[in-house]
């Protein structure tokens, strides 16, 4: 198999008005007091460094005295809106301890740590040049699994809540030597992301892309993978981009379903997300097919891409209504539509096939 990488940098892609117009049927848009560009005019940065004393590939910036003061007073206003629907109540007791910028991804994002000055308790927001594909990404992971992101659109900036969670590369080197029982629950829940990611082509997801929140439960722990770049949603011409299990970072997760997993019990769990998914776009079908109304008409990738993904998905489902596709959305639709018909096939996550 071709190396499963993007195969060059993906170009930003603008939010077009009819998409513009779904977001503010559906509260996604906000009048921000200040943009992207403004967090720009930083004076001086350093690279940060976690714990281990890592690059993490992000630099702490700087602003002059004076241009702080309104940056603070911005970032304090814009998390109101994110979390508090605009209530202006919770400003006194927060301020702004640091803002990270990261030039690593194409939304370039500056990561904002917000602190209660009450309790020292701390949270992140991300600032992002606004992106369709990723906004997509977002609606779609909000109306298809389990999650929900918060987001915030004025005109080239997106705002963005922060997912918490273990890094995926990060859990896969220090969380998996757990018991038998919770191997089998971490193996379990790449099996259903990966099929979340397939059935609405999520591209990407290697290891640092997505994060693992685990909950404490009786006699071991719950374990869910969620996206947190949605760069690559339904982009790329290559099937196999859209299925994790072909990412070598994520081997050792793949391991342990070969280790503890029958293809019987693969079936299963995929049967299973496969339910649950279709039981989601048949609970928000208004929302679901006013999104799909949009996405379809939208130039979200190039004609070369979306023909070899269609290609490549007509093969694998044996259906030639992929031949039809002739943007992107509708290859997601034409997809998603298998899934409820249950016709959807897809391979056992048993052995990797590159």
């Amino acid at each position: 198999m071709k190396g499963n990488v993007p195969s060059k940098k993906k170009a930003m892609i603008g939010v077009k008005a009819p998409l513009l117009a779904y977001l503010r049927k559906h509260n996604r848009t906000a009048v921000l007091p200040m943009q992207y560009h403004d967090l720009l005019r930083y004076e001086s940065s350093i690279p940060l460094h976690d714990q281990a004393g890592h690059d993490t590939l992000w630099e702490t910036v700087y602003y002059s005295q004076s241009d702080f003061e309104d940056v603070n007073q911005a970032m304090k206003l814009i998390y109101a809106l994110l979390k508090t629907d605009g209530d202006v109540e919770v400003l006194d007791h927060l301020t702004v301890a640091r803002i990270d910028y990261c030039t690593f991804g194409n939304t370039k994002p500056f990561r904002v740590r917000i602190i209660n000055r009450l309790n020292d308790n701390y949270d992140h927001f991300y600032v992002k040049k606004a992106d369709a594909s990723r906004i997509y990404g977002l609606e779609l992971e909000g109306l298809l699994s389990p999650n929900h992101v918060t987001y915030l659109i004025d005109g080239g900036t997106l705002i963005e809540e922060h997912v918490v969670g273990i890094p995926g590369d990060d859990f896969m080197k220090r969380n998996l030597e757990e018991t038998t029982f919770n191997q089998i629950r971490i193996a379990k829940e790449f099996i259903k992301f990966n099929e979340r990611c397939f059935v609405r082509l999520l591209g990407d997801m290697r290891a640092y892309n997505y994060v693992i929140a685990i909950t404490p439960d009786i006699e071991g722990s719950q374990y869910r993978m969620r996206p947190i770049d949605f760069d690559q949603q339904s982009y790329e011409g290559r099937k196999g981009f859209y299925l994790p299990q072909y990412f070598r970072e994520n081997d050792p997760i793949i391991y342990l379903g070969m280790q503890h997993m029958t293809a019987e019990t693969v079936k299963q769990y995929q049967m299973e997300e496969r339910s649950l998914i279709a039981g989601r776009v048949k609970a928000s079908q208004k929302h679901f097919k006013a999104l799909m109304d949009v996405m379809v008409r939208d130039e979200i990738s190039t004609t070369d891409k979306i023909m070899e993904l269609a290609e490549g998905l007509a093969h694998h489902h044996k259906n030639a209504r992929f031949e039809e596709c002739r943007t992107m959305g509708e290859v997601v639709l034409t997809n998603i539509q298998l899934l409820l018909e249950k016709d959807f096939k897809q391979s056992i996550l048993l052995g990797k096939k590159h």
